[in-house]
């Protein structure tokens, strides 16, 4: 407030004083705010091989590292390429957030979140992410993996799953031949992406985005393929969309050309309508 002589003064509401504050619910608060930041911190668990190896000052060796987010991506890798018995689990991450809140059970948690690594090449892990993680969790989930694994080296490939809605197109017939692969590299990526770039506006999110800026940071060759899809949930075709991005790592990674329909039946889950105005 001004007075006519041009003093401003400063003005308090009667309603409350600033003596009013209540230390012990300011306690509280703090107190429920940490373990709320505990229970959302990131886990991860691994075998007890690798962890005596991370005790010891070491990391692991990898030069391939394969990381699948998204349930098509995930069951892509489950049905071309962890069918073989070349693979050994190494460990898993557990995340704790608003959605997975709701997921009860050790086995729903490391089926969401497991590292693999090829037994006859232990340089070549591979990642199935399927659980949600949340805007304050990602940058911690990208820390503590990669703060595991050896940056000599080292190229990421990423598959990633997108609703073609999300898609961003002057030409609406293109969204029409979902789904198809758009893909984005870091600058030291050397290689020659098997698709176009995502055009802008459009935009990586979630955990690709947060794996493709640590990469850069760290000047990790990476490369992100993401598939758009026009169906909701596990679907065939999608899946298949993936093939060409693995086509360049042969050498380190086999894909099953006739994979077993029992194993892809079981992967793909038909989505039932929950109500129908003509039925």
């Amino acid at each position: 407030m001004a007075t006519f002589f041009g003093e401003v003064l400063s003005v308090y509401s009667r309603a409350v004083e600033e003596d009013d504050e209540d230390p012990e619910q300011d306690e509280e608060d703090e107190q429920i705010r940490r373990e709320l930041e505990e229970k959302r911190e990131v886990h991860l668990r691994w075998s007890p091989e690798v962890s005596e190896l991370l005790k010891s000052g070491n990391k692991l060796p990898c030069r391939e590292f394969i990381l699948a987010v998204g349930h098509n991506a995930a069951k892509f890798l489950s049905v071309y390429v962890l069918t073989s018995a070349n693979w050994d689990t190494l460990g898993h991450a557990s995340v704790w957030n608003e959605r997975s809140r709701a997921v009860t059970g050790q086995s729903s948690e490391e089926s969401a979140c497991v590292f693999y690594r090829h037994k006859e090449n232990p340089t070549v892990m591979i990642c199935q992410v399927t659980c949600y993680v949340a805007e304050d969790q990602l940058f911690q989930w990208t820390e503590k993996v990669f703060d595991c694994l050896q940056h000599r080296e080292l190229s990421v490939t990423v598959l990633s799953d997108s609703s073609v809605a999300d898609y961003k197109t002057a030409d609406y017939l293109c969204t029409s031949s979902a789904p198809f692969l758009r893909s984005l590299h870091t600058g030291t990526f050397s290689g020659q992406p098997v698709c176009q770039s995502l055009e802008q506006p459009n935009i990586i999110t979630g955990l690709p985005a947060a794996v493709l800026n640590h990469c850069q940071v760290q000047r990790i060759a990476t490369v992100v393929y993401q598939c758009y899809s026009d169906v909701i949930g596990p679907d065939s075709v999608s899946m298949e969309t993936f093939k060409p991005a693995l086509t360049k790592l042969a050498k380190s990674i086999q894909l099953n050309s006739s994979p077993n329909t029992d194993i892809l039946r079981k992967m793909v889950k038909t989505t039932d309508i929950q109500s129908n105005l003509y039925i």
